[in-house]
């Protein structure tokens, strides 16, 4: 069963910066693509960012420059450090994968 556990988010003002966390199980995580996506209040879920098996990674073009996605294949977790944050980027941030998205993990941008 794939399961995936979101972590990291929070409040914090415009500006400022946020390291969501995603923990892995249930597949084989090192051959796997993994993603975030978002879904901000009343709007559909939104593609942010994907990392390959092989490290190379995909941002949606509002994202560039701001964020990163990372894996550590040995702890099997995947990483979404957010920079530069906006209020536009207030949503809730689920880890994809498979098809599967986890719980998610809110993020409020605000003052």
């Amino acid at each position: 069963e794939v399961q995936l556990v979101e972590s990291g988010g929070g409040l914090v003002q415009p500006g400022g910066s946020l390291r969501l966390s995603c923990a892995a199980s249930g597949f084989i995580f090192s051959t796997s693509v993994m993603s975030w996506v978002r879904q901000a209040p009343g709007k559909g879920l939104e593609w942010v960012s994907g990392i390959n098996s092989d490290g190379s990674t995909w941002y949606a073009d509002p994202m560039k420059g701001r964020f990163t996605i990372s894996r550590d294949n040995a702890k099997n977790m995947v990483y979404l450090q957010m920079n530069s944050l906006k209020p536009e980027d207030t949503a809730v941030y689920y880890c994809a994968t498979h098809g599967i998205r986890g719980q998610g993990t809110q993020v409020t941008v605000s003052s």
